[in-house]
């Protein structure tokens, strides 16, 4: 599998490239869409029957599935074609390759995980001559602004399926797959005030923005780091101007759980909030929209396999919990064996430096493509 997957180098580096440069920001449905047509021929030409789940204000959601030489449930390969980067990102942050490394936005989340996962079916009908088992592929549009339109298809799809492989980067440059992720919510918390002339007449006024600050320090005190929970104040807005008594203020607030119970547990935390200052007006709203990736028995049997798979490959595969979230970690959640990381490995994802190692490309092909196998 591995010299199936060294000889495709080049072509799997070519189709990378192919889909680098059609840039695919989450909010664009045109781009996404284009991306998403240019997928799927590439999955046509290889057999998949092809289906799209239409999306309205996102890019329409691809499923491709494959049979295979046995019956059963399929093996659910699970990623998404958007990026964090606007159209018009290429004209300063280029494709490029040089010094092993392969360079452009969204080259490593998740573009070239995309190119691994065509490939490794292109890998097992050489080596074997067909697929061993039923697999379907599931690329949806919008994975990093929360998958509101296609976390129903997910999980759908994912009761039908034997596992969940994921193929979003694995961790560091180490290539550790992923076998927890923290839960991902955000709550916005909103004051009303009363704005008056700060100069001429500021007894009259209630300030939104002293009672947000006294707000957000008492948020801050939820987190415990002990159970893995975090809770950030990342982005701030209020007020007019300097000599108006604020009137509006509010604050959008980062959460992240570690266990599934932890949600009920910052929820009533957040519910609980009361004002200050009685003559101002307190409201939030939010929740947790992505629960946790938990470590079970049936995540713990996956990763063993692939570490059964990597050692064939000459992979030492080690295993990690992050505090970042991905549509594994709903599929995870309904008790569904889901491995994540399975993608290419690098570093910089989201960053100007974002990059993959070219060396590994064929050998997390074959990695995947054996798993495929084993699962």
């Amino acid at each position: 599998m591995l010299a199936a997957a060294k000889s495709r180098l080049p072509k799997m580096i070519a189709l990378v490239r192919r889909l680098v440069e059609q840039e695919s920001p989450s909010f664009n449905k045109p781009a996404v869409d284009a991306l998403g047509r240019m997928l799927a021929r590439e999955f046509e030409q290889r057999g998949a029957k092809l289906k799209l789940h239409r999306a309205a204000s996102f890019g329409d959601h691809l499923q491709a599935d494959f049979a295979g030489a046995r019956g059963g449930q399929p093996v659910m390969l699970l990623g998404h074609i958007d990026t964090v980067y606007d159209v018009g990102t290429l004209s300063g942050m280029p494709w490029q390759e040089e010094r092993g490394r392969l360079c452009g936005p969204g080259v490593l989340d998740m573009k070239t995980g995309i190119a691994q996962m065509l490939f490794a079916i292109d890998v097992l009908r050489a080596v074997r001559g067909e697929l061993p088992r039923p697999v379907r592929v599931l690329l949806v549009t919008d994975e990093e602004v929360g998958s509101a339109s296609s976390r129903a298809i997910t999980e759908r799809l994912a009761k039908q399926s034997a596992a969940v492989l994921v193929c979003e980067p694995p961790f560091g440059l180490e290539g550790a797959l992923k076998t927890g992720r923290k839960g991902v919510g955000e709550y916005t918390v909103r004051v009303r005030g009363v704005a008056a002339h700060a100069g001429l007449e500021p007894e009259k006024g209630q300030s939104a923005i002293v009672e947000l600050a006294r707000q957000i320090v008492r948020i801050a005190t939820f987190t415990e780091m002990k159970r893995g929970l975090t809770v950030n104040p990342g982005v701030l807005r209020g007020g007019t101007r300097t000599n108006v008594v604020a009137e509006h203020a509010e604050c959008e607030v980062d959460v992240r759980i570690a266990k599934l119970a932890d949600a009920a547990r910052v929820e009533k935390k957040f519910r609980s909030l009361k004002p200050f200052n009685r003559r101002c007006q307190l409201e939030v709203s939010g929740g947790i929209n992505r629960p946790p990736m938990e470590r079970s028995k049936a995540v713990a049997a996956l990763f063993k396999l692939a570490q059964q798979a990597g050692g064939e490959l000459g992979l030492n595969l080690t295993e990690v919990t992050v505090g970042g979230g991905s549509d594994g970690n709903f599929t995870a959640a309904l008790g569904i064996p889901t491995l994540d990381g399975l993608g290419a490995v690098g570093d910089g994802a989201h960053a100007r430096h974002e990059f993959v190692v070219t060396t590994e490309i064929s050998r997390r092909t074959a990695l995947l493509a054996r798993l495929i196998e084993l699962t």
